[in-house]
């Protein structure tokens, strides 16, 4: 039962990282635009995002709860070390939901649409950078498990360091590649041409942060990143995404809906195999040990319970996303541009 609940933890943790990622980088395309191409975005993001952007929330939710429940050692270390970037993480996600609402159905056209539209923009760029610095501090090997009187140490000194922050830029990059790539194939004429470049841009920037990334863990002996470049599999895939990058670009240049958005998802799946793999089971790094997530599960009998209710769940939320996002003509993935 318990390889259903990572099952399920995986797939919550893909899908937050492909919507809830889009979500994310339709504020941060916004925000590096000029002013012209700032309206385009917003009004497409409305049409776009409106029926659905608190439903792509859900999946980080449940990602959480199954963490809470299943593997309780893994959330009493993140809720401890990390409470700090894991409270600005909400607040970011509130303020810029707060934002996307009032900007839109505020009944003044006043001052305040100014701060709205600000509030949005930046609150979709720090979101995800706090974010991808929890993933970073998670495998860095900073956080500590021994109990000690330093505030720095136990609170801070595990994320605000320089490799959690690159692995920040780089998931807010991810997000602004996945976002351009999406928006092509729901922009009009008008901002057809300018996800097609951004998307190009926003190509380039995953490579060269990823590239950054990998770099500074190495130079700096990360336990994370050594493991990546000691293991055949995900040296394996790291090619694969290297070869992939030529399709992409191709059908970006190309505007195709279909296969842009195909090998966009596609990268995200190698991205996020490559970082796991090489540690299965031991996804959470210490600096005093590894921690398994077999051995550091809850009982046999709440994992077969939580099991059983995520695919019951599971049974009637899929259906029902479906449904929505077909409802708002959402799903057009196989319609030619």
């Amino acid at each position: 039962m318990i390889y259903v609940v990572l099952f399920f933890l995986a797939f919550s943790l893909l899908l937050y990282v492909l919507l809830g990622g889009a979500d994310f980088g339709a504020g941060i395309l916004e925000l590096f635009s000029s002013k012209k191409n700032q309206d385009i975005t917003k009004k497409t993001i409305y049409r776009v995002m409106g029926p659905v952007w608190e439903a792509n929330h859900i999946w980080i939710i449940i990602l959480i709860v199954i963490l809470w429940i299943a593997f309780p050692a893994y959330y009493k270390v993140m809720v401890t070390s990390l409470h700090i970037p894991i409270t600005f993480m909400l607040l970011g996600i509130t303020l810029r939901g707060v934002a996307f609402v009032f900007r839109h159905y505020d009944a003044y056209e006043d001052k305040s649409q100014y701060v709205y539209n600000w509030l949005f923009r930046i609150s979709s760029l720090i979101t995800p950078i706090f974010l991808g610095m929890l993933f970073g501090a998670m495998v860095s090997g900073e956080i500590t498990t021994e109990n000690t009187t330093s505030f720095y140490v136990v609170f801070m000194a595990s994320w605000l360091h320089i490799f959690s922050f690159l692995v920040g830029l780089f998931f807010a990059s991810l997000c602004t590649f996945l976002s351009a790539v999406l928006l092509i194939g729901e922009a009009d004429e008008e901002g057809y041409p300018v996800y097609v470049r951004k998307a190009t841009i926003a190509t380039i920037v995953v490579v060269v942060l990823g590239f950054m990334v990998i770099c500074y863990g190495y130079f700096s002996n990360s336990y994370f990143v050594k493991g990546i470049l000691n293991n055949w599999v995900s040296i394996s895939l790291l090619i694969v995404s290297a070869l992939c990058l030529f399709p992409l670009w191709f059908f970006i240049r190309k505007g195709n809906r279909i296969y842009s958005r195909f090998f966009a998802g596609l990268q995200v799946v190698l991205i996020i195999t490559v970082a796991v793999v090489p540690h299965f089971p031991n996804l959470l790094i210490t600096k005093e040990t590894t921690l398994s997530i077999f051995e550091n599960s809850a009982p046999d009998a709440v994992i077969r319970v939580l099991a059983i209710s995520l695919l019951i769940g599971g049974s009637i939320i899929l259906p029902g996303l479906f449904h929505l996002l077909k409802s708002f003509k959402l799903i057009k993935i196989l319609e030619k541009k």
